[in-house]
């Protein structure tokens, strides 16, 4: 795919569409072997240095929270108390002793990895742009909507409400995304019990109003870019649902927004992240205020 000089006519929905229809992803332009990256991936100049956290402030990062003692009577309230302060005053936290065995958490790694990793030409037949069902991949579920691109990849599997059928996931990560979904959704369900306490409710509120029946998984991938300091890997975004249970390798890069600053987030081996979502922002408490 040509890149646009700076003198050229820039016709970005036509360049969208060509990279579009030609399936091969950011992972396809990476292995091409550019040395400039397409326009539609440049960022303005002002909304990458709003990325750079501020190097004259202490170094903050998210809570980390052990749910090792979460079943102890003695200890319970103190670990609701931390996941609702945590999700009160940053809305995301890492998650330790969470019960995932570590095979599963490098497996599923492995095997999105493998998948990305293959020639696009097998790849090709899961890119579509059907977002809210199936099995999909694709590079930018907004590309049509973003005013510039990302740098990433995505494979996306919608596992509920309705029963997917397993067979739609490729064979090289079937079995490591069905393993993940099963202990992410006891992942998620635990937070939820804890996050119901905190709010004056009873432990099994949100399980009962189906808060875990609509899950979608998304296993993304960022290839090497040529010329980082001018494209992101994923825009600044929220997420709609009312949780997500977020598994990254330990690679840095990951941001949140605190405090109207970004800060970035140390990965914790064998951790996993919760990311606060919009729904569960505007459930009340008790006494009628929100969770953050």
């Amino acid at each position: 795919m040509a890149t646009a000089s700076p003198t050229s006519t820039y016709d970005r929905l036509k360049e969208v569409k060509e990279f579009d229809e030609s399936k091969i992803g950011v992972k396809g332009l990476s292995d091409s072997g550019i040395t400039t990256i397409p326009r539609i991936f440049v960022h303005p100049p002002e909304t990458l240095s709003d990325l750079k956290p501020n190097s004259s402030k202490p170094c903050a990062n998210i809570p980390v929270i052990d749910l090792s003692n979460k079943d102890s009577p003695t200890h319970r309230l103190e670990v609701v108390n931390q996941i609702k302060n945590a999700a009160t005053t940053w809305g995301f936290f890492q998650l330790i002793n969470h019960g995932v065995p570590k095979l599963v958490l490098e497996e599923t790694i492995r095997a999105i990895k493998d998948f990305h990793e293959m020639p696009h030409e097998i790849k090709a037949k899961y890119y579509k742009r059907d977002e809210m069902r199936g099995v999909t991949y694709y590079s930018n579920n907004d590309l049509y909507r973003a005013k510039a691109a990302s740098w990433h990849d995505a494979l996306s599997a919608w596992m509920g409400p309705s029963p997917l059928d397993v067979e739609e996931l490729p064979e090289i990560c079937r079995n490591e995304v069905v393993a993940w979904e099963a202990n992410s959704k006891t992942v998620a369900e635990t937070v939820m019990e804890l996050l119901s306490e905190g709010l004056g409710l009873e432990a099994g509120k949100f399980k009962e109003l189906t808060f875990s029946e609509a899950r979608v998984f998304s296993g993304n991938f960022y290839p090497y870019c040529p010329q980082p300091d001018l494209t992101m890997g994923l825009t600044s975004h929220t997420d709609p649902g009312v949780l997500t249970v977020l598994l990254q390798n330990q690679i840095l890069g990951l941001q949140v927004r605190h405090e109207e600053e970004w800060v970035d987030v140390n990965p914790v081996p064998n951790g996993l992240i919760i990311n606060i979502g919009d729904f569960l922002q505007v459930i009340p408490r008790k006494e009628g205020k929100k969770i953050i």
